[in-house]
């Protein structure tokens, strides 16, 4: 059916009030959060379809991210899906893509009223999707929630606005403010608790990386080891200038279980890039200057490939790397009670860790077991 077709003739939900309103955009919210790591390169958006304020309807960006919220939620509504109201943390596409547009599947089904939380600052969509509702004769009410989706869906605005993944840097510091031993060496500083936020975050996320320095000295898995999370864990991204990575490391030996990309110089040889891609990673070249990556080119070419949410956990180099180049949009620093001593490392190199939290907007924190996980993001 084209999108010129009339759609069900439709009367507005009349049970509809502001606090109903926000419960469900609420729940939507709630739903969109399921698709976290899962959806990209599209975003993770929830959407709730109500009638006479009894939920009809409910979805949310399925895996790889199709078919897309709303469309999942009318599959469910069905034909009660006529008269009804939709709420969506984010503007319906209206485009052409490898799915049909969400808005013109909303006019078929006859919703009455749709209340959006944010415009779509993709140049295909940027409210395209609300103006065809509206020409359809659907109410359309946009802003409910923008805060919250600005933050829900900060991966996708960043990388279709700037053109790089919103980038998470996870530090665990001891309560001397230390990172780890003497000598790089790792220690475990926080607890069983703070594990399983770090897991829940990884399954949140696109991309997890690290600097190569904290495969040779932790040989890390960078999966998601929660009990049935196992296959939302993130692609495993290195920074490898030098294309030293052993082929016996964790991150290698498993890639065909979980994705690893490495980024590295034009300066190794081919014939290690080869072995590598051969094991079934995925080899990038960028621009480097006294054998550090260009960071700003990794992290373009990553959103190039589809990520939207990065985490980084790797390492006080990186760290501070990225620190000093103005490239961390949030930081979730987890506390914990254990001394280190004055021979321990420093989270950041080359930066005092109030220093740069003083630069960033407090956004909260929780208790995690004796642990306390402290959240930051860029300042607006």
């Amino acid at each position: 059916m084209s999108d010129q077709a009339a759609p069900i003739i439709a009367t507005p939900d009349s049970g509809a009030n502001a606090v109903d309103d926000a419960r469900f955009m609420a729940l939507a919210f709630t739903l969109g959060r399921r698709g976290l790591g899962n959806t990209w390169p599209n975003p993770a958006v929830g959407s709730v379809i109500v009638k006479d304020g009894v939920i009809v309807g409910r979805g949310w960006t399925q895996p790889g991210g199709r078919p897309h919220a709303e469309v999942e939620a009318l599959r469910h509504a069905k034909k009660a899906a006529n008269g009804a109201t939709m709420y969506v943390t984010l503007e319906p596409c209206a485009h052409q893509g490898k799915t049909p547009p969400c808005a013109d599947a909303i006019v078929r089904a006859g919703i009455a009223r749709v209340v959006s939380a944010l415009e779509d600052p993709n140049p295909e969509v940027a409210g395209k999707g609300h103006a065809r509702l509206r020409e359809k004769g659907i109410a359309v009410e946009v802003g409910l929630g923008a805060d919250e989706a600005r933050r829900a869906h900060a991966g996708h605005i960043m990388r279709v606005t700037k053109g790089r993944p919103y980038v998470t840097l996870k530090l665990a510091v001891s309560a001397d403010g230390k990172a780890g031993l003497a000598a790089r060496q790792p220690v475990a500083i926080t607890g069983n608790a703070a594990w399983t936020r770090v897991h829940q975050m990884r399954a949140a996320s696109d991309a997890i990386m690290v600097g190569i320095g904290t495969v040779l000295s932790d040989n890390p898995q960078l999966t998601c080891r929660l009990p049935g999370m196992f296959g939302r864990s993130p692609v495993r991204v290195i920074l490898d200038a030098g294309l030293k990575l052993p082929l016996m490391t964790s991150v290698v030996a498993t890639v065909r279980e979980t994705p690893t990309w490495v980024f590295t110089s034009v300066r190794p040889s081919a014939i290690a890039e080869e072995i590598l891609q051969q094991k079934g990673c995925k080899v990038f070249r960028v621009g480097d200057a006294d054998g550090e990556l260009d960071l700003a080119e990794v992290l373009k070419v990553l959103a190039e490939q589809g990520v939207t949410r990065l985490m980084v956990e790797g390492g006080p180099t990186l760290a501070g790397n990225l620190a000093g180049a103005d490239l961390i949009d949030e930081l979730a620093l987890l506390r914990g009670e254990k001394i280190i001593g004055a021979d321990g490392i420093a989270p950041l190199e080359g930066m005092p860790l109030d220093g740069f939290t003083g630069q960033l907007h407090a956004r909260g924190s929780e208790k995690l077991g004796a642990d306390t996980l402290e959240l930051y993001e860029r300042s607006a």
